[in-house]
C-alpha cells in the first residue's frame, strides 16, 4: 500500500525498534511507495512511511531489495559526499564507505551476510542511518 511520506524530523531522529516476522507487510508498503517516488528516490526506512520499525529497501539496479534488521558489520575506503533525502529539504554533508558488508533478513526470515559497493553500499548507508535516528 502506498504510504506518505513523514517529514517530521523528531519522529525521524528516533531509533526504530527491531523488526519481528509479523512486520513483513511494511516492506510491501516501502515497495509500493518507493515505486510511486522512483523518479525522486532510491531507497527508503520504514520510518519513513511512519512505521519505527527496522526495515530499508533499496533500489539495487534492475531488483529492490527489502531488508529486515540490517546490521553493518564493517565499512571500507571512507570518502566525502552530500546526500538529499525524500523526508528532508536540502543537501548535506557527509561520510560514507566506498565497501561495506551487511547483514540482513529477507521477507523469508533468511539471514544474508553480504558486501555492497559504490552506490548500492552509499544508499544502504544512508538508510541504516534513519533506523539509528541519524538525520541526513
Amino acid at each position: 500500500m502506498l504510504k506518505p511520506i513523514i517529514h517530521d524530523p523528531f519522529f525521524l531522529s528516533q531509533p526504530s525498534e527491531e523488526a519481528v516476522p509479523q512486520d513483513v507487510s511494511v516492506g510491501r508498503d516501502l515497495r509500493d511507495t518507493l515505486e510511486a517516488n522512483r523518479e525522486r528516490c532510491v531507497g527508503m526506512a520504514a520510518n519513513m512511511i511512519g512505521v519505527r520499525k527496522r526495515i530499508i529497501i533499496v533500489d539495487a539496479g534492475p531488483v529492490s531489495i527489502v531488508m529486515y534488521n540490517p546490521k553493518i558489520l564493517r565499512g571500507e575506503g571512507p570518502f566525502e559526499t552530500e546526500e538529499g533525502c525524500l523526508s528532508l529539504p536540502g543537501v548535506r554533508k557527509t561520510t560514507r564507505y566506498r565497501s561495506i558488508e551487511l547483514e540482513y533478513l529477507d521477507a523469508g526470515w533468511t539471514k544474508h551476510r553480504q558486501r555492497f559497493s559504490g552506490w548500492t553500499a552509499q544508499i544502504i548507508q544512508h538508510e541504516v542511518d534513519h533506523l539509528n535516528g541519524v538525520l541526513i
